[in-house]
């Protein structure tokens, strides 16, 4: 795996020194730049493109999850992770709105940020256990069923075939589709369900019973 370059953003400065510790535990991150504030963040972004952002969500002026925001529109394949000493569930949850790949907590311990953080990188990473039973009790049932409705009928096949298993090749002869337009489709409905891989897409599913016994009827397949 080549090094992740790494642009680490907050407003404190022993908070960005004891960031880039972390991160010097391993060789897989270099970071290649510090600022201390949302508009610094964009600007470094657009000149040097890193793969990965740790941002603070609290800085002053402009904060993390507005300049999270702003970067994921603009370069929506850099990854970011929000990293906060609140593990409020209206942070995590709008920071996911925001486009934010993961959520850290700055009182974690050193080890769990460098295996959270490949995982992240290497695109294998649910949220911490803690926070995908918070995500999970703030979606109601109700919720889900409305999650259900944001996705057409060829989403929903498309979910049933992967989180059964399948690989994108496979879903693609059994719909008689091509590979690519699964691989579109899955993107979409990852977005939709602010989901970060196949891996969260199977347990989701199975969570809200949206496969198997109780998942979506034949009816709704086109």
């Amino acid at each position: 795996m080549n090094r992740c370059r790494v642009l680490v953003v907050d407003d404190h400065k022993h908070a960005q020194e004891a960031v880039c510790e972390i991160l010097s535990l391993d060789p897989l991150f270099e970071v290649i730049g510090v600022v201390s504030g949302g508009a610094e963040a964009i600007a470094f972004t657009e000149q040097w493109m890193p793969d990965l952002i740790l941002m603070d969500i609290r800085m002053n002026g402009m904060d993390g999850l507005e300049t999270t925001g702003r970067i994921k529109i603009a370069y929506p394949y850099v990854k970011i992770v929000m990293i906060t000493v609140s593990d409020d569930i209206a942070y995590l949850l709008e920071a996911l709105k925001q486009g934010a790949q993961g959520y850290l907590l700055k009182n974690l311990a050193p080890s769990t940020w460098i295996e959270y953080l490949r995982a992240i990188v290497s695109e294998e990473a649910p949220l911490s256990r803690e926070l995908a039973f918070q995500i999970l009790k703030e979606f109601s049932a109700p919720a889900a069923e409305t999650e259900a409705e944001a996705l057409t009928a060829r989403e929903r096949e498309i979910l049933r075939q992967v989180a059964s298993g399948l690989t994108n090749r496979e879903a693609a002869e059994n719909l008689g589709i091509s590979e690519h337009t699964v691989k579109n489709h899955l993107k979409n409905i990852l977005q939709k369900l602010q989901l970060q891989n196949r891996v969260q897409l199977t347990r989701y599913a199975m969570e809200r019973g949206w496969v198997g016994k109780g998942g979506f009827g034949d009816s709704e397949r086109k």
